[in-house]
């Protein structure tokens, strides 16, 4: 075959360092979109990006050049400059040092673009620590809670 093709769909969850609620109304709007960016120059173009007032999910195509580690390292750390830029608020704004990446076929990428629009909603009932609990266990991933949480 002469040419390489790739659809890699890849659900990307992380928090703000201790869960600490940074994300709020001034900044939450102009983040998503800054991460969206990110994800764009990183040749991974996001198809959704959303969250609450401490954590954000992506939901981007993985460049078939691209590992999706580098993807986070320049999102996460780009974004976190950019937020300490945002006023006196922001100074301290820092991702969690992991992050959760799971991969979607294409047949769920609708259910899952209303899934990460409809958080601030789905967080009125849960924490996200629950929340992310019930992925790992969704996509079956293994894990030690010891290591979980920054």
């Amino acid at each position: 075959m002469a040419q390489s093709l790739a659809n890699i769909l890849v659900h990307l969850v992380f928090s703000t360092k201790d869960r600490r609620p940074l994300i709020d109304e001034g900044i939450s709007d102009e983040l998503h979109r800054y991460l969206s960016t990110a994800c764009k120059t990183c040749g991974c173009p996001a198809l959704r990006v959303g969250g609450t007032a401490d954590h954000v999910h992506i939901l981007f195509s993985l460049s078939r050049t691209t590992t999706v580690a580098d993807v986070v390292q320049t999102v996460k750390a780009d974004s976190s400059k950019w937020a300490k830029t945002k006023g006196r608020k922001y100074e301290q704004f820092a991702w969690q040092a992991g992050y959760g990446a799971f991969s979607i076929s294409q047949s769920q990428v609708n259910r899952l673009t209303r899934y990460i629009a409809e958080q601030v909603k789905h967080h009125t009932t849960g924490t996200f620590q629950d929340e992310f609990r019930a992925l790992l266990r969704k996509y079956e991933v293994e894990y030690d809670e010891r290591y979980v949480w920054d």
